[in-house]
């Protein structure tokens, strides 16, 4: 095979492949092509989309808001509780002082 032999043989390849390459663009974009009514509704799907990302970037901040809400709800009973088991824990111990006093009133009697 001589240079010019060499030369065609490339040619004829290198054009064959673009042929093939341009042929599977077009095949690619032929079926890819979007047709008007379908371009409506990706559009809705679109809207319909960004409405619900916002619905739940509401519903995130509500849940955030409600969350703060009931565990600021919580600590405030815990404390409400502790409270209470403080002051019962001083009328049991005051319960009992009275116990004693009344029953060393009734010894001393």
């Amino acid at each position: 095979m001589n240079r010019i032999e060499f030369i065609i043989a490339t040619a004829i390849i290198l054009m064959i492949a673009f042929s093939l390459g341009w042929f599977a663009h077009w095949l690619v974009h032929r079926f890819r092509r979007v047709a008007g009514a379908e371009m409506g509704e990706l559009d809705q799907l679109a809207q319909a989309l960004h409405e619900a990302e916002e619905t739940r970037d509401q519903a995130i901040i509500y849940l955030e808001q409600r969350e703060a809400e009931l565990t600021n709800q919580i600590a405030q009973t815990e404390a409400e509780l502790r409270a209470a088991m403080e002051g019962l824990r001083d009328a049991r111990h005051e319960a009992e002082e009275m116990r004693a006093y009344i029953e060393r009133m009734h010894a001393n009697s």
